[in-house]
């Protein structure tokens, strides 16, 4: 395994190339990837992660582009929770509700980088108070990269006292090409039977419901475009898939199948294993004139990226119908994913 790295400004890049000459480019700015360059089916490596130019930019980006979010990924309603019988409030930054644990979340912090055996691990720690929440959290992010193309991702989380915490990667995936446009005719397949509706402003409402007879049916192979204009309260509310699905046969610390998805062209195929109990697909419906420059110097437009965000529910502290997401002191929050790159 080879490891270069690069700076610009306070911002170092990390990328870990296997023998094959396949890579994982990895940044301090919010634990974040920046590239992953694969083979498609005749062997030709191409960069599959939606990014920009400029390292910088990824500061304070409206997609969240391969980032790390937290303390608590995805929305809050209306910022609130209670914990041990104290409200909190976060910052709203998403409608009425907070997303990513605001503006000022571990995305947009830049973290310690340091190579460990055979990947990177990023660190940062997050003062009591910090964005609203609770505690005095550290939070540590691995990466490894291997022959066979797959990216693990670990995550871990400590605190000194009582909180919430969510992790997951928002990174988009385009298999045909980061630059090659529309997603759509992806096919992608889920590993769940039940989804959460949400409010208009995509908080759920605390119902899990059965995907059969509805757009949110990914049981089987489909194209992520074969329903996402139908006239179903998920896709306008969301302009598009931005919905939160429950894993099947979900166990605590256990990897699981997720999500598969395939590029029709280049023959690339993801598969996406965690050990999260939910997945949050996001069909990337306001890239519109909110990304920067990307890599090859234009700017997204809607749809020409797909996140995969394997996490625990949002507003989970708010349902408590949904796994927790409270992390006390002496615990560890230790959380898995496995981006692993294949072709047809």
């Amino acid at each position: 395994m080879k490891v270069d790295t690069t700076y610009d400004g306070d911002i170092t890049l990390f990328t870990l190339t296997n023998a094959s000459g396949a890579s994982a480019t990895l940044s301090t700015l919010g634990a974040g990837i920046t590239a992953i360059r694969v083979p498609d089916s005749n062997g030709v490596l191409a960069d599959v992660a939606l990014g920009y130019k400029n390292p910088a930019d990824y500061n304070n980006d409206g997609p969240c582009a391969g980032k790390t979010p937290g303390r608590y990924a995805n929305r809050i309603a209306r910022g609130k929770f209670t914990l041990a019988g104290k409200e909190y409030q976060l910052p709203i930054n998403n409608g009425p509700n907070c997303c990513h644990g605001g503006d000022g979340g571990f995305q947009n912090k830049i973290w310690n980088g340091r190579f460990i055996g055979d990947g990177i691990r990023f660190d940062y720690t997050s003062a009591d108070g910090e964005e609203g929440f609770p505690g005095q959290v550290h939070a540590a992010v691995t990466y490894r990269w291997n022959d066979r193309n797959e990216l693990a991702i670990e995550f871990s989380a400590s605190a000194d006292s009582k909180t919430i915490i969510n992790l997951t990667n928002h990174a988009y995936f385009n298999l045909e090409g980061h630059n090659a446009g529309s997603v759509l005719e992806h096919e992608l397949q889920l590993n769940a039977d039940r989804w959460l509706p949400t409010d208009d402003t995509l908080i759920p409402t605390g119902e899990i419901a059965a995907v059969e007879g509805t757009p949110m049916d990914f049981r089987t192979p489909k194209t992520l475009g074969r329903d996402i204009r139908e006239d179903f309260p998920a896709l306008r509310y969301g302009k598009g898939y931005d919905n939160c699905w429950v894993l099947n046969d979900w166990q605590k610390h256990r990897l699981t199948r997720a999500a598969v998805l395939k590029a029709p062209r280049s023959g690339r195929i993801l598969e996406v294993e965690t050990t999260q109990p939910a997945v949050q697909i996001y069909t990337g419906n306001w890239f519109t004139g909110s990304s920067p420059v990307n890599k090859d110097g234009r700017t997204y437009d809607d749809n020409d990226g797909v996140a995969i965000e394997c996490q625990g529910m949002p507003d989970a502290p708010n349902h408590h119908n949904f796994p927790s997401q409270i992390l006390g002191p002496g615990e560890l929050y230790t959380q898995f994913i496995i981006f692993r790159f294949k072709t047809i």
